[in-house]
């Protein structure tokens, strides 16, 4: 009896030894709520053009596109537009192309310089175009805590929300004195480079998020 009391006292102390369980949140990143409907179809349509960008305030809503946990992105979600026939040609002649897209990761700096840690596939739009997607990465990206989301557009994409108010705004890695120059190429699609978003656009939204998942957050044992 004796024996068996030494026992079971064992198993509840190394019961309680044991360590305590861990969960991963899941959060959408850039979503900061409210409807967004991207420009397009529409008189005149419009397209973010050939750069990379992140939004950074809508409404009362500031850092929305940083992340706020240590874990990994394993997808992201684009709303797009659908332009007609007509504007997508006109698009994809004056913009380098057919519309395409990337998820990009940054880790900011000092006075608006960025750089570009991670970067998903590039994927094709148009098959998407008139819907709100979720594209899965073939292998997910690990980020930090502060690290930026943005979109990478070397061509074009109809995935830019209009008439916001003037609180919300988005930055681009255009530089200065080239806020106005649509066409000039600035979409980042190397990784380590540095680049200034000097250009900031009020009144606009860019449709997009992303889908993280923290690294394990341990809980606290009961006793």
């Amino acid at each position: 009896m004796k024996r068996s009391k030494k026992t079971a006292l064992a198993l509840v102390a190394g019961a309680l030894a044991l360590p305590a369980a861990a969960y991963a949140a899941i959060s959408e990143v850039g979503d900061a709520g409210g409807d967004v409907a991207p420009a397009c179809p529409g008189s005149p349509c419009r397209a973010i053009p050939r750069t990379t960008g992140f939004q950074v305030k809508v409404g009362d809503a500031r850092a929305v596109d940083e992340v706020k946990q240590d874990g990994r992105i394993v997808a992201w979600t684009l709303t797009l537009g659908k332009p007609g026939p007509k504007q997508t040609a006109f698009f994809n002649e004056n913009l380098g192309g057919e519309s395409q897209a990337q998820l990009t990761v940054l880790r900011p700096g000092n006075k608006l310089y960025f750089r570009v840690i991670a970067q998903g596939e590039p994927v094709k739009l148009q098959p998407y175009f008139g819907q709100k997607v979720q594209i899965p990465l073939e292998k997910s990206i690990p980020v930090k805590k502060g690290y930026v989301i943005a979109i990478t557009v070397p061509t074009w994409a109809p995935a830019l929300a209009l008439n916001q108010p003037g609180t919300t705004s988005w930055r681009a890695s255009r530089g200065k004195g080239k806020c106005d120059d649509f066409n000039g190429q600035s979409a980042q699609t190397q990784t380590n480079n540095v680049v200034r978003f000097y250009c900031l656009y009020r009144t606009a939204r860019l449709a997009y998020s992303a889908t993280v998942v923290s690294d394990p957050i341990p809980t606290k044992s009961s006793r």
